[in-house]
């Protein structure tokens, strides 16, 4: 008895792949250049929020813990417990103890060293957001680009029909040209969202560094309340001699 073959079906892989390149074929090459830019915007977020969770940007409870060891005396305690973190306020404050510690008497020579190291460390962290608001902000202008080319198409093949005008091609083209445009906002929108929130975090983490850096340098001597001394009206400052 022969077998009986089943007839073969598309699977869903290969229909959704059939839509995307329907839909890549309504759109253009506009639409494919923004399908590229939306994957690489997906992989910098992706990227840029593991390396955020690596660093620990945003973590600041070891930083404030080793700054009170330090006010209380166990400073290499302290140097030892930031030296286990990688977030920039811990490598910052590291140095920025070891300079206290070992170079006490060259103030502007640790201050100085200790901007290095934010900006070297910040860098680091900044890197590849320009990347991300530039996707952001050429997005919308290629699918308004694209929309252009897409609405002159729509009007030539109206001009190429004559008398016998069909709305229906007219309103085809318009749709297929506005497509671009939906496509452009649909990719920057998330990438301008990710890349100004990045750059806030970021933003936060330098004002913690230069606070508790500061904290370091100065000793936080504003802080202390230490009872001040008044004399009565009228009676002799203390330290001042008495005429006879």
């Amino acid at each position: 008895m022969p077998e009986e073959t089943l007839p073969s079906s598309p699977g869903l892989t290969g229909s959704l792949f059939d839509q995307i390149r329907s839909f890549m074929d309504m759109g253009g090459p506009v639409v494919l250049l923004l399908a590229i830019l939306s994957v690489i915007s997906l992989a910098v977020i992706l990227y840029k929020l593991w390396q955020f969770s690596w660093l620990g940007i945003g973590r600041h409870k070891r930083a404030h813990k080793a700054l009170q060891l330090w006010q209380t005396g166990d400073r290499p305690a302290a140097i030892a417990l930031l030296e286990k973190g990688k977030a920039p306020v811990s490598v910052v404050l590291s140095h920025a103890m070891r300079g206290q510690l070992f170079h006490a008497d060259k103030p502007a020579l640790i201050r100085e060293d200790i901007e290095r190291i934010a900006l070297k460390t910040l860098a680091s962290a900044r890197s590849m957001l320009r990347l991300l608001e530039t996707v952001g902000q050429v997005s919308p202008l290629l699918g308004l680009f694209g929309t252009v080319i897409g609405m002159i198409e729509a009007f030539q093949r109206l001009q190429q029909a004559g008398s016998s005008v069909d709305p229906s091609v007219l309103a085809g083209g318009i749709w297929v040209a506005l497509l671009t445009t939906a496509v452009g906002l649909a990719v920057a929108i998330p990438a301008s969202l990710f890349a100004d929130w990045f750059t806030t975090r970021l933003e936060r983490e330098r004002e913690t560094i230069e606070e508790l850096a500061t904290s370091i340098l100065t000793g936080q001597i504003t802080d202390r309340r230490d009872p001040i001394e008044t004399t009565a009206p009228g009676a002799p400052a203390v330290g001042t001699l008495q005429s006879a």
